[in-house]
């Protein structure tokens, strides 16, 4: 038995989901340059996502669905995900990003995950306030990691994360494998092992018998 854990933006899924919002707000050129800057580590991660999605304030749900809708899982990583699960791995996706849109993409492609612990959009009159809130402002994704393995009986060995941001490196430090998936350089060297697809993801989980194929 393993926990394995991944980021979402940038890791399972291609988009960065302010972006896609911000497409449909007509501010996406400013979020994505404050998203690379927290990306970057340039910044910390939770000022700059309060820092984009305050400029998102006012945008109506509908805008909020259509943004989320095109927010899709990478080729490959629906059968990954459900061949680890199949394989009696416990899978769990930590992300700073938002649980609609996780929720959403997961949905599109017919695959389930153990856990998502991820932040909300807060919603009011039928429009977004400007404001964010979730378990991974004021926390850090180590925490979650721990919390999840202490909750599956697992100690941190036997965990894996996957993550290519600096506000992946927490969970990085403390897995007992950490993989980068095209990782940032301030992150790689944190980096057991490194991979640039998920075809190469899941010939990792393979030739190390996570995944088992009959």
């Amino acid at each position: 038995m393993a926990l394995v854990a991944f980021d979402f933006d940038g890791t399972l899924c291609q988009s960065d989901m302010t972006v896609l919002l911000g497409r449909e707000y007509d501010v996406a050129g400013e979020i994505r340059g404050l998203a690379e800057q927290g990306i970057r580590g340039d910044v910390d991660f939770t000022t700059s996502l309060r820092q984009r999605v305050s400029l998102l304030e006012g945008m109506p749900e509908s805008k909020v669905d259509a943004a989320f809708n095109r927010c899709k899982l990478r080729n490959g990583a629906a059968e990954m995900l459900s061949d680890l699960r199949q394989s009696g791995l416990s899978v769990a996706i930590i992300t700073g990003s938002f649980e609609r849109g996780v929720e959403a993409a997961l949905q599109r492609a017919g695959v389930e995950v153990d856990h998502i612990i991820a932040n909300n959009l807060v919603v009011k009159n039928g429009a977004l306030t400007g404001a964010v809130e979730g378990p991974l402002l004021d926390r850090q994704k180590d925490h979650a990691l721990e919390e999840l393995a202490l909750a599956e009986g697992l100690d941190l060995g036997q965990t894996i994360a996957v993550g290519n941001g600096s506000q992946d490196l927490p969970m990085l430090r403390i897995a007992g494998t950490a993989i980068g998936f095209a990782p940032e350089p301030v992150v790689e060297e944190y980096c057991d092992v490194v991979m640039t697809s998920i075809r190469e993801l899941q010939l990792y989980f393979e030739q190390h018998n996570l995944i088992k194929r009959e």
